[in-house]
Order: C-alpha cells, then structure tokens, then sequence
C-alpha cells in the first residue's frame, strides 16, 4: 500500500517481467539487438537515479524482483506478462518455470500469466491445455510480432488465432493480454497495429482484450476501438515513463484516454525491469494535468486509485481491503454502454 497526503493506494502492477537475455542464452545477433533496445528504453526514460547497468540489467532474478517491487516499490501484488522469443534466445526470453514457481511461492503477491502463438497449431493447442492444466492461469500475454520461422508476424485474425481464442474461452482464459505498442528491434513496427483487437473483440464477448501500451504510437486508433468495444482495456506500460521525460505528452496521453475510454479499464503497469514501479508510482500520484491544457479536466484521487490498483484487482479478483476500497458505480462515466441501455449522455461519441 502507498501513502501519500493522508490517500492510501492498493497498487497493482498489471505488466512486470523475469527475463534472461544473458550472453548464454541469446541465440543470434536478434536477441542482442532486442535486449539493446530494451536497455535503451530504461537508460533513456528513467530518472537517472534508477538506471541499472547493463549487465545486471540482461538478468536480475526473482529476489531482487521481489525486493524491487514488494519492498521497495510501494505494489501490493504484480502480474506476470511473459514474451518467449524463442527465435531470439535459446531458452526463451520470459522465464516460465522461475516466474510460475516465484508466484507458486507468493500466491498473494503475484499472479503468473502465460503465453501462446497460434502459429504452432494443433500441437500448441494441446500444449496450451497442458500448461493451463498445471499452472491454471486465468491470462495470457501475446505478441503478434513474434517471429516463428519464416514468419514475422500474425494477427488475431488469422483462423489458427481465432481458434486459440476459442479454447482460451473454453478453459476459462479470460484476460488477453496483447502487446499493441511501440516496436522493439527487430521486430516489426506493423505487426503491432491494433486494428485486429477491433474484430475479436466483438467476436469474443466473453473475453478481455488489455491493450498493452495503449497502442502507442497508434493511440487514437485504440481510442476510437477502446471506445465502442466494452471488453477492451488499456495496459499503460511505456506510457507512464514519459510523465518523467516528456509530462505534457504523458498530459496528453492520460487526457486522451480518460476522455474516450475512461478511468474504469486503464491499468498502472511499470513494465518492469524495463522500469522500476516505486519512482512511477510516486509521480503519477502527485501528478495533474497542466493548468493551461484546457481540454482535459483535471486526474481525480479516485481516478488515480482505480488506475493504480483497483480496475486490475477487479478484474483478476483479488482481495482488496475493505478499508481501500471505492463504491462500485453501476455504470462507467466514459465507454460503450450494456446494449440494452438507454442512457449514453456521457459518451465521447454521443454528440457525433
């Protein structure tokens, strides 16, 4: 829990991650030139004071991860999202085993999410039943820019996806985590495109799609999806560093969003290691949008508290303390309606 101002925050961080892109493991110039990238995002978007050194930076482990976030950086409980990679490093880029038997350890403060690629086919779907019956993860973390073979990318679309997407269904995989966000070397910036959330996300209604990084740099392309579709989410990993680099474009950014999708189905994500939650946390919290950027009403405490924590703990059903919790609303102040609902004064496309 976070203190600040007499306010207490439960913090969910929705995006963190246990990678080893240790010289042992990278199998080919692409998983040097992935990691590069990585470090290159922290060195350059974090405050100086939380710059890692590179080598420290390709393997942390699962102690300083717990101390980093459970001890220092004010979270409550972290999800895993794991990228495998395995084009790019030889046993994978997310650790599997270590991340699965760290939240085996600390049920309360981690949740382990997997991750699948419908390029593998009928085998990956007997592989998906495999691991969901071990490990009974209620997520998954996707990365349609992927590379598998000749391949360099695949959609959620494409018939092998939509069949993924039916078994996830089927076993009671309900939260579809998608990187749909800036490009990391060497992968494709395209492949990224959100257009496809679109589709699925009509097509699966008993599905969530969490939009991670908000499409940056496509984000009033998520807007307008994000929107009309009210199963759509947003993960706001990448987003929060540029409240220390960049503040008005973070303005922008947190304006956008809270106009057209609304406070109800954004997640506080750190991205960690990329960054470390502890300085995130702080700004966001004493963070408001600037006077003179007239368009966007002003972050409310309890706007902050929902992002930070609750929309997340809601929707992977942890137990929050009575103390620390918000009213329920029975209706959300920005997005898409239940269809049978007459009311849409509030809607960002009511007056279009």
């Amino acid at each position: 829990m976070y203190t600040k101002d007499g306010e207490n925050y439960f913090i969910v961080d929705a995006h963190i991650a246990l990678w080893d892109a240790r010289e042992a493991n990278i199998r080919n110039i692409h998983g040097k030139q992935f990691i590069d990238c990585f470090y290159d995002y922290h060195r350059n978007l974090s405050p100086e004071s939380e710059v890692w050194s590179y080598d420290e930076y390709t393997y942390y482990g699962g102690e300083r991860l717990m101390k980093d976030l459970f001890q220092d950086g004010h979270v409550d409980h972290a999800i895993f999202q794991p990228a495998y990679l395995g084009e790019f490093y030889r046993n994978g880029f997310g650790q599997t085993e270590e991340a699965f038997q760290l939240a085996q350890a600390h049920p309360d403060k981690l949740t382990y999410n997997h991750c699948f690629d419908p390029r593998n086919g009928e085998q990956g779907l007997d592989d998906l039943r495999r691991d969901h019956e071990k490990m009974r993860f209620t997520g998954v973390k996707l990365y349609t820019a992927e590379w598998h073979g000749e391949s360099r990318g695949w959609k959620l679309t494409d018939p092998w996806a939509v069949r993924y997407l039916e078994e996830c269904e089927r076993l009671g995989i309900t939260n579809i985590h998608i990187h749909k966000g800036p490009t990391i070397r060497p992968l494709d910036r395209d492949a990224f495109d959100v257009a496809d959330i679109d589709h699925v996300a009509t097509d699966f209604q008993g599905l969530n799609f969490i939009v991670e990084h908000v499409g940056l740099p496509r984000l009033e392309d998520y807007c307008w999806i994000a929107t009309q579709e009210p199963n759509v989410y947003g993960g706001l990993a990448v987003a929060m560093p540029f409240i220390h680099t960049r503040p008005r474009y973070f303005a922008q950014i947190m304006g956008e969003l809270l106009y057209w999708v609304g406070e109800d189905r954004l997640f506080f994500s750190s991205d960690y290691a990329i960054w470390t939650p502890k300085w995130l946390i702080e700004a966001f919290v004493d963070f408001q949008i600037p006077e003179d950027m007239t368009e966007y009403a002003p972050i409310t405490t309890e706007q902050k508290k929902k992002i930070l924590g609750l929309n997340a703990a809601k929707m992977y059903g942890l137990d929050v303390p009575e103390d620390l919790r918000l009213p329920e609303s029975a209706t959300p102040a920005t997005g898409p309606r239940d269809p049978g609902a007459a009311d849409v004064a509030d809607s960002p496309l009511a007056t279009v």
